[in-house]
């Protein structure tokens, strides 16, 4: 098993400057970086990869899905200024070598209301519709894209392993690959063992924290669980920490965290990894 980390646990935006972080993740026993681009023109490929092959660490590309970036929207410009924003993310896979683009694509984030059932179905099959063009590109670049589902407090539309795989059932393409998230599966999933084989071949990306959003192995996640179904399904990709830090304001704002969830993120990092390697190293 290998494990990666987000910047976003120091950090926000991922720009230039954000590769000083490379030697500290490597030196804790990461093999993968996330690069969450919220702003692709902020970010040098060249200089990132060069720095990426310095430390011997991989890439993995996560996308930002904010207002703008909303494939159920009404406006098909609001469309376009999404499909720029996701090919511009295939570029970076390309120059960085990630093989796919992961995160919840489908709608802005944060978009929850209540819905009647018809304007969820045209929101539904808009996503659908759109996502397939997307995949269509990606399948044409020999990349793929991991949609992932979110909590109800986060989106309205794709909130559970079931809701993500018959999401890629109508949308019926082999690009279409799914991500879960151990925090979002906590608060949604009866069972994460059983979510994760649902989910079977499809999922090739695995974002983890603690139900709190902590340090993983110091909450109440069911990690035995995780384990359990990873092994089921054979999971071959990497198992990436995601959370954040309270110092930017910006960001601890939209994903509602207020206070630090250890003496320092540093230690959030090296402790997780020490936990999930104890955890899914042992047979």
């Amino acid at each position: 098993m290998q494990f990666g980390v987000s910047t976003w646990l120091w950090t926000s935006p991922f720009n230039n400057q954000t590769i000083s972080l490379f030697p500290k993740i490597k030196e804790m026993g990461f093999t993968h970086v996330e690069i969450p681009v919220e702003d692709p023109e902020i970010i040098n490929a060249e200089l990132v990869k060069k720095a990426l092959d310095e430390q011997g660490l991989k890439a993995i590309v996560c996308g930002a899905f904010g207002p703008t970036r909303d494939l159920t929207h009404e406006d098909p410009i609001v469309h376009q200024v999404c499909f720029d924003y996701v090919f511009r993310c295939f570029d970076l896979c390309h120059q960085l070598g990630a093989d796919f683009v992961a995160g919840p694509m489908y709608a802005a984030v944060g978009k929850a209301r209540l819905l009647p059932p018809e304007k969820r179905k045209i929101e539904w099959d808009r996503a659908v519709k759109n996502l397939r063009f997307v995949c269509e590109r990606a399948g044409k670049e020999n990349l793929q894209i991991a949609i992932e589902p979110l909590n109800r407090f986060e989106t309205d539309l794709v909130n559970t392993t079931e809701d993500v795989v018959r999401l890629v059932q109508d949308i019926n393409h082999s690009a279409a690959k799914i991500l879960l998230d151990s925090f979002h599966m906590c608060l949604e999933e009866r069972d994460l063992s059983e979510a994760i084989k649902l989910a079977g071949d499809s999922l090739i990306h695995l974002q983890v924290s603690e139900n709190y959003r902590g340090s993983p192995g110091t909450g109440q996640t069911d990690w035995i669980a995780i384990k359990n179904g990873l092994k089921a399904i054979d999971y071959q990709g990497i198992i990436s920490i995601e959370s954040f830090t309270p110092e930017i304001k910006e960001l601890a704002g939209a994903v509602c965290i207020w206070k630090p969830f250890a003496e320092n993120q540093d230690a959030f990092a090296a402790e997780g990894l020490q936990f999930l390697k104890a955890v899914f190293e042992q047979n």
